[in-house]
């Protein structure tokens, strides 16, 4: 039997389920970018204020590329189970806060999303699509409109496929009826991520109609927000299972950790959900969760990958366990503090002893290659703006030297593994640099040269240079990394 509304009474009673009727919830809320970690973290915090009896908030997720997520949750009724695991901790529960979906490249499927969001029902359009999908050169802010995706939205406004398009298109269609704008509420691992969407849609409304991006400008919210929720991909063993416990089947559930957070600039121009209730916190210093998050978490996560993936490490708490990793991400964390203002009331400190509990955590197969994905978007929030602010200070960052040094590591492995395959926007450019030589200086020398990656000023910094270059040969000389082929110092 399958997991869907006929079958919700027949579930053990141990398992969360929805509190409210899900007929008499009004979707006024769309979401672009249908994964596990909307549902994880968003769409949970949401399902707290429809049990507390506001109703107004259902959503309407949109899978952009792919219907597969659609095509899993419709015979369900969207219904779907996330599953809460710590070393000792279990909890599962039944998820109904997404009412509807949408999803892939149909044509059917992008009209019906852009009349949706172009409804006066819709409120707020939230979004989790990764740092790809700005299709902004994060080195410089600009929109990128050699993208042939943009180039596609720019000249087919009536099937927009990037959430671009998306959104102009639908806020032009609203301003021609007269209707109030939508928030855009960005919930990506972005530093700003609110004005970078504003950026984002600001600069393609402009390429669109001057007057509508100054309109866009005037009108349209868009909250900057820190999210945190360790979410990895469910794998069969997962299904299996949640399944058991269920009694029914559900095709595709979420695993995710007991921890969750979420901070939110309180800026929405047609009202919003008491997310509080689900434990968001509300703030004016986004930024600095923001800063600290991308860091400490983020930026440690990133490193563990790359490290891992380097010395056979598949998941995370399995990299944990490795004293070449630990002290690295202990040096890092002590980097990362010395250059880090933390939120009022919260102690780095502790915050960074909550970070490796969480990482240690055996229940959550979070996998390293997973993190290890799309290098170039994230080394510059997560390393290299701290590594910016410390070559400002004039101190030297064996630690970050060290993580970067990691990440060339692993584009060198991949580029000298037959069929190896870089997850990464950048992929074609960073094995070209990566595979030219053995040498490890001109291997350094050659990656540090990726602009749209390190900038300029990283480069030219002959110190830093030197540091990292002296990481790099000492990760090649320890025994336990394997970096293919041999590399020469």
């Amino acid at each position: 039997m399958r997991l869907s509304e006929n079958t919700l009474a027949q579930l053990p009673s141990s398992i969360g389920r929805p509190a409210y009727d899900r007929r008499k919830v009004s979707a006024s809320i769309v979401h672009l970018g249908l994964g596990a970690f909307h549902r994880a973290h968003q769409a949970l915090m949401t399902e707290a204020v429809l049990n507390s009896g506001d109703l107004a908030w259902g959503i309407v997720g949109a899978g952009m590329q792919s219907s597969g997520m659609r095509d899993a949750l419709a015979p369900q009724d969207y219904l779907y189970a996330v599953a809460e695991f710590g070393a000792d901790f279990e909890r599962i529960s039944v998820v109904g806060a997404i009412v509807d979906a949408v999803g892939g490249a149909e044509d059917a499927e992008k009209v019906r999303l852009l009349a949706k969001m172009s409804d006066v029902s819709t409120r707020i359009v939230s979004i989790t699509v990764t740092e790809k999908g700005y299709y902004l050169d994060l080195a410089t802010g600009k929109l990128q409109l050699q993208s042939p995706a943009i180039a596609a939205d720019l000249a087919n406004p009536a099937l927009p496929r990037t959430i671009l398009g998306l959104i102009v298109y639908a806020l032009r269609n609203r301003k021609a009826a007269g209707i109030q704008p939508f928030t855009v509420l960005s919930c990506d691992n972005l530093p700003n991520n609110g004005k970078l969407a504003r950026a984002a849609v600001v600069a393609f409304a402009r390429e669109v109609d001057a007057e509508l991006a100054a309109w866009i400008e005037a009108n349209v919210c868009f909250p900057c927000t820190m999210v945190d929720r360790i979410t990895p991909a469910t794998t069969d063993a997962d299904r299996a299972h949640i399944n058991e416990r269920l009694g029914v089947e559900d095709a595709w559930p979420v695993v995710t950790e007991q921890f969750v957070q979420w901070v939110i600039e309180d800026k929405f121009s047609m009202g919003r959900p008491d997310w509080t209730l689900g434990g968001a916190v509300f703030s004016d210093e986004i930024e600095r969760w923001e800063s600290m998050k991308l860091r400490c978490l983020n930026g440690s996560h990133s490193t563990l990958a790359y490290l891992g993936q380097l010395t056979g490490r598949e998941t995370v708490a399995e990299a944990m366990q490795l004293p070449l990793i630990t002290d690295i991400l202990d040096a890092l964390w002590l980097e990362n503090r010395e250059v880090l203002q933390a939120p009022k009331g919260v102690d780095p400190a502790g915050y960074i002893e909550q970070l490796k509990q969480r990482f240690r955590n055996p229940a959550l197969k979070h996998r390293t290659a997973q993190i290890a994905s799309d290098g170039s978007q994230k080394l510059p929030q997560r390393l290299l703006a701290p590594l910016r602010e410390r070559m400002a200070k004039g101190v030297s960052s064996p630690a970050i030297a060290s993580a970067i040094a990691a990440w060339m590591h692993f584009a060198v492995k991949t580029a000298h593994t037959s069929g190896g395959v870089l997850s990464d926007p950048m992929s074609a450019e960073i094995l070209a640099q990566a595979g030219k030589s053995t040498d490890a200086a001109t291997i350094v020398e050659n990656l540090l040269g990726l602009q749209k990656i390190f900038g300029h000023d990283v480069p030219a910094n002959a110190a830093f240079r030197a540091e990292l270059l002296g990481k790099f040969i000492e990760l090649a000389k320890n025994p336990a990394v394997a970096t293919a082929p041999q590399i020469t110092a």
